[in-house]
């Protein structure tokens, strides 16, 4: 099993130059976070500016939910409307000496329903004063109230009939919103895997950083040893600038290695929104131990688990209640028409009031209403159009399952092949401490020159930083294997539901 040490050491040429990294904790200042992984990924999951961004889909998905519910909101209505006339009479035994004068008063309060059959319910209470020049000697009425409280029903029985078309929009909305909160678990997806790849990379630099401290010292260690012999006689005053540049060429590594850190920092800190100038700190250790994997059933997650295959496949379901539909709005327009009334007339309102309420002047009524485009290209070409639809997105569906399969079975092998490179680097690693430890012992009796170890040195210093990197590099195949099936949230213990975004629709309503 490979090892990964948090406090790498290499080897120096004299036990006075021994190197031990310090902890990453030492010495702590007030604008330094120790961050354990755990800690990094709620922070993102909580405070980044990307996942706060998308939670407003569903939230507005969810305003268009109730806005479509809206069709079931009783339709109240008022009219209150006067006229008054002057007309000359049709008869020519009147003409020119009888003008026919009327006030007309209407007041008609009224209230409609719909209901999930597709029919519309309508109560109306019908209120008319009338006052006229009629001769009162001659039979008519000339003031008086005519009023009527009337019940209609319009129940559609082929086209727009069932629950199913009155309610498209807002089955539509509900699937838009399914859609909108996989298409926040993607965002929520990616924003973890970046946290997790970003927390192992400035962890690997920091490693790295220390390894580059470490060959700083020890050429640091020889410059001085290599003055000391140059002033004994020992060796050509030569080496002197040999050792200087070595240390130099430690010291442009080092600054290169602080300043990568400095990079990442920051990078992490925008992600996770910290503030400014604080410094990050990773203290949990990368996974090292061999993470077993049955391809079948990793394929089977992302099957389940995708949330771009599980995006898509609301985009069929909504295909398909569309063209259930569709195929429906093809039928002819043939309504049941009914209503019942109760009817009053006087030329008191108090009077004109109690005889609607006897029920002894009623009035009925049923029917149908027949109507049929000719041709009916219009719904007919709707009906296919969402026939293609349904078909573009089961071939989508396919497309994506046969990628997400490619994705699983990519990630497994990067993450296996990863897995080894954790062995090679480590007996890389090995291997140059070996050499730089035989190129030392040279180096006392004379066998080697300065240059030599430093090259040595060097090959010591890429080997312990490819061993870092291939530690940051295998934990990163396990979030891109964990990505690939979708299992990445579950993995880090979070949760997604509807609360988040329903909450922040509340919060806009007040």
């Amino acid at each position: 099993m490979v090892r990964f040490c948090t406090r790498l050491k290499i080897l120096s040429l004299f036990a006075s130059a021994a190197f031990a990294c310090m902890p990453l904790n030492a010495n702590a200042q007030e604008n330094t976070v120790n961050l354990t992984l755990p800690q990094a990924i709620k922070m993102a999951v909580e405070k980044n500016l990307d996942v706060k961004a998308e939670l407003y889909n569903p939230a507005s998905a969810e305003a268009d939910i109730r806005k479509n519910k809206g069709i079931y909101d009783p339709l109240a209505s008022f009219l209150v409307n006067y006229q008054q006339s002057v007309t000359q009479p049709a008869s020519i035994f009147q003409a020119g000496t009888f003008l026919s004068r009327e006030k007309i008063l209407e007041i008609n309060p009224g209230i409609s329903q719909l209901i999930p059959t597709g029919a519309n319910l309508g109560l109306v209470f019908y209120n008319t004063w009338t006052q006229n020049n009629s001769d009162p000697s001659r039979g008519f009425l000339n003031d008086y109230w005519q009023s009527q409280l009337a019940l209609t029903l319009t129940q559609p029985l082929l086209k727009n009939f069932g629950k199913e078309t009155t309610e498209l929009n807002i089955s539509v909305a509900k699937f838009n919103k399914e859609a909108s909160l996989e298409q926040f678990k993607s965002k929520l997806i990616d924003t973890v895997a970046q946290a997790r790849i970003q927390y192992h990379q400035l962890y690997s630099l920091r490693e790295n950083l220390e390894v580059r401290k470490t060959s700083l010292a020890l050429a640091e260690k020889i410059l001085s040893d290599t003055q000391a012999q140059v002033k004994a006689g020992v060796l050509p005053s030569m080496e002197i600038l040999n050792a200087q540049f070595g240390v130099a060429t430690m010291q442009k590594n080092l600054i290169d290695a602080e300043r990568a850190v400095k990079d990442q920092v920051d990078s992490l800190r925008v992600l996770l929104q910290l503030p400014l100038g604080v410094e990050i700190i990773p203290v949990d250790t990368p996974f090292t131990d061999s993470y077993a994997v049955d391809e079948s059933a990793e394929i089977r997650k992302a099957m389940a688990g995708r949330p771009d295959l599980k995006q898509l496949q609301v985009t069929l379901k909504t295909s398909e209640l569309q063209t259930r539909v569709a195929r429906h709005q093809t039928l002819p327009q043939l309504d049941f028409l009914a209503s019942t009334a109760l009817n009053g007339l006087d030329p008191k309102f108090n009077r004109d009031m109690e005889k609607v309420g006897s029920t002894d002047y009623p009035a009925w009524s049923v029917g149908l209403q027949f109507s049929y485009p000719l041709g009916n290209r219009a719904a007919e070409n709707d009906y296919i159009k969402s026939k293609l639809k349904v078909g573009q997105t089961e071939t989508q569906i396919k497309s994506l399952e046969d990628t997400v399969t490619n994705d699983v079975r990519n990630a497994i092998r990067a993450m296996q092949s990863n897995y080894k490179q954790l062995d090679v680097t480590a007996r890389g690693s090995a291997y140059a401490e070996e050499v730089l430890q035989a190129y030392i012992k040279k180096h006392k009796v004379g066998l080697a020159t300065n240059k030599d170890v430093l090259d040595e040195e060097n090959n010591l210093v890429t080997a312990k930083g490819n061993q870092i990197q291939a530690v940051a590099d295998y934990n990163n195949a396990i979030t891109a294997l964990w990505k690939a099936t979708g299992e990445l949230l579950d993995k880090e213990g979070i949760k997604v539901s509807e609360k988040d975004a329903d909450s922040l629709y509340e919060k806009n309503r007040n």
